[in-house]
């Protein structure tokens, strides 16, 4: 199709002089016999130097991927001349979107969803076709091949990819929001659930059991008190359970030796980082970022963060980003949760594998690697990598010292075992990879729960995925503060009620989906942690005991029934201090071993969180209740600030195999 005066064209700058550009040996892609190459294109036009052609064509060839993403990714080509020289090759014009918007009844015909995974917008009606807008021109045709043969024929256009998004969120913005809001089935979801009738059966438990600890004070004490030792003694069975089966997995595992995947097999990966009111974050976040060694042509980082964060916003509006790196902005709705932001995101990923980070995260520079080789080796049935994480400032105060330990033994023994027994493994925020397909089939992250990542974990088993755990780390800040370790603490509990809510609404079903032992498995980890941080003050009460004070379980328990009572208390301590201090055992957290024993006195904090989680499903079950990030960030700035300058700098094989950089140009905003 030509240019027509019906459409608003972009100007096609005339080819620059060419000086003493030398013209390289371009072989014409397949498919196009004749059609004069990109690369040649470019060097007649100056807009792209010998040098870099060459490495980016090198690239192309290794990586399998489009010499347009390698040199937009490295900053060899700016995009208003890769559209010219696009222009020219497929002799198509370039239509300015946003001048002229497109008909919103062509992309309803289509979908929102649709148009943006393929990176496309049709845009008029025009003699019989319908015009559509792309930034992958030579993918043309098999785009026309997944479009509605109701609409067409069609005819092509070209467009900035961000132009594309740009327009597509002007006329279906608030459905694409509403989308994200729902992705989740309904009966998998917590939006579907009642929140009157919730409150309304939270207070008429409370008020249950406090006339009954009045009507027959020593009868509900004593069933209190056999639901809290039930639930201790099946907690600390299923962690001594988790623990061998990780010893005996260690035994069982030989060392592996990891060959890099040839470079035509390395996927996709986009990484998404919510942000929210982040003010000086951004320089530590490029620099950790940038220490990833994963092609920059195949790494997708997208920056998400809420319409209304003003502070982000200006940070980042200062920030040269480089072009694999983008900002995404999630539209105003009834709720503001991460779930709903990530399934917004989700619809400008381009990689099939999706990454999560969080905003403090110092991953290691391998971790993309590992990931790519992991997802390569296992069966499709592995639809989820969870790595390992770990805090990077546990010297700051006591409280520091213990989330690392705790995390060590979650992380390190618990989850790794959990998954060794094939149970349904909780997931962490952070430091995740999906498959795509598998990911996007499920819904995504259910909008409306605020422990979002224990919840997928749930469905994925449901679904009959597995989840693996992957031996590589990621760094982050360790909540140091008291009152905001409680919010940070009652948040993820809230979650957890919620998401026991929500799966145990048709037990049958979950039954036959989970399997008898994985659904005990559930119940321990979620129902028995909850009851665990909500009557910890009940076991706690008998210490005193040995103070010679009275207890009223004194007076219904025999001698022989106290003793053992002991030794149950002794030994879930027992295991408590094995697992904490065989996690902790590694030369960078050996200094932890002395302070082990004063998680006895940690975890009494996480009884306050526990009441005020369930106060919070009660009155704003909704509500995010934000982590500060950034507070203690400086102890890790050691040792990313020796990271060279060109570690932020996308890296890539020369040639030679040497590694090259370039320039950095600043990110488009989607959104």
């Amino acid at each position: 199709m030509t240019a027509s005066a019906q459409l608003h064209l972009r100007p096609v700058p005339a080819p620059a002089a060419r000086g003493d550009v030398v013209a390289l040996p371009l072989a014409p892609p397949l498919g196009v016999p004749g059609r004069m190459p990109l690369g040649q294109i470019l060097l007649d036009m100056g807009a792209v130097s010998p040098t870099d052609l060459l490495q980016a064509i090198v690239m192309r060839d290794r990586q399998q991927v489009r010499l347009e993403d390698a040199l937009l990714s490295n900053g060899w080509v700016s995009e208003a001349d890769l559209m010219a020289a696009l222009a020219r090759r497929w002799q198509a014009p370039v239509l300015d979107l946003l001048a002229e918007r497109p008909d919103p009844r062509l992309i309803d015909a289509i979908g929102a969803e649709t148009c943006l995974g393929l990176s496309l917008v049709p845009w008029r009606r025009i003699g019989g076709q319908t015009v559509i807008a792309t930034a992958r021109p030579d993918r043309f045709a098999a785009l026309c091949a997944a479009l509605p043969a109701a609409i067409g024929p069609y005819a092509m256009v070209l467009a900035p990819e961000r132009d594309i998004h740009a327009s597509l969120l002007a006329q279906r913005q608030t459905a694409l929001i509403r989308r994200a809001e729902t992705r989740v089935a309904a009966h998998e979801s917590c939006r579907s659930g009642d929140g009157a009738r919730l409150s309304r059966r939270a207070l008429a438990l409370l008020a249950g059991t406090a006339v009954a600890l009045w009507a027959a004070p020593y009868a509900a004490f004593t069933l209190i008190f056999l639901w809290t030792l039930l639930t201790l003694v099946l907690g600390t069975a299923l962690k001594a359970a988790a623990f061998v089966a990780e010893l005996r997995g260690q035994a069982r595992t030989r060392p592996a030796v990891h060959t890099p995947l040839p470079p035509g097999q390395l996927p996709v990966i986009s990484i998404m980082v919510p942000l929210l009111k982040e003010r000086d974050i951004a320089d530590r976040l490029l620099r950790r970022l940038g220490r990833l060694n994963y092609p920059r042509e195949l790494l997708d980082v997208l920056l998400v963060l809420e319409e209304d964060d003003s502070t982000t916003r200006d940070m980042l509006a200062t920030t040269d980003l480089p072009h694999w790196m983008r900002v995404v902005r999630v539209p105003d709705g009834p709720i503001k949760t991460k779930p709903r932001a990530l399934n917004y995101a989700l619809n400008w990923c381009r990689g099939t594998v999706i990454g999560i980070y969080d905003a403090e995260d110092a991953p290691a520079p391998d971790q993309l690697q590992t990931v790519a080789r992991r997802f390569a080796e296992a069966g499709p049935e592995v639809a989820c990598l969870q790595g390992i994480l770990d805090y990077y400032n546990p010297r700051t105060n006591w409280l520091s010292r213990c989330f690392t330990i705790e995390y060590a033994a979650w992380f390190r023994s618990m989850l790794q075992g959990i998954a060794r027994m094939g149970l349904a493994v909780p997931l962490g925020g952070t430091t995740l990879f999906f498959r795509r397909a598998v990911l996007e089939a499920l819904g995504g992250w259910d909008a409306h729960n605020v422990t979002e990542d224990a919840d997928l974990g749930i469905r994925l088993a449901r679904h009959g995925y597995r989840t693996e755990l992957i031996p590589t780390v990621t760094e982050e800040e360790a909540n140091c503060r008291t009152l905001p370790w409680v919010r940070q603490r009652s948040r993820w509990l809230k979650g957890y009620a919620m998401t026991w809510g929500v799966h145990m609404r048709d037990p049958r079903r979950l039954w036959r989906e989970l399997g008898p032992r994985r659904f005990a498995g559930f119940q321990i980890l979620f129902l028995g942690a909850l009851s665990q941080y909500l009557l910890a003050p009940v076991l706690w009460s008998f210490w005193i005991i040995p103070l010679g004070l009275w207890h009223p379980m004194q007076e219904v328990m025999t001698a022989g029934q106290m003793n053992a009572l002991i030794l149950c208390f002794l030994g879930a301590e027992a295991v408590n201090i094995t697992v904490a201090l065989w996690a902790v055992r590694g030369r960078a957290h050996r200094h932890l071993m002395p302070w082990v024993p004063t998680l006895h006195i940690y975890f009494p904090l996480g009884a306050l969180a526990g009441w005020k989680a369930i106060y919070e499903v009660v009155t704003m079950p909704f509500y995010w209740d934000k982590t500060a990030h950034g507070v203690f960030d400086e102890i890790h700035e050691e040792l990313v600030a020796a990271a060279p300058v060109s570690a932020l700098v996308p890296a890539t094989l020369g040639p030679a195999g040497g590694q090259t950089g370039g320039r950095l140009p600043r990110a488009p905003l989607i959104g």
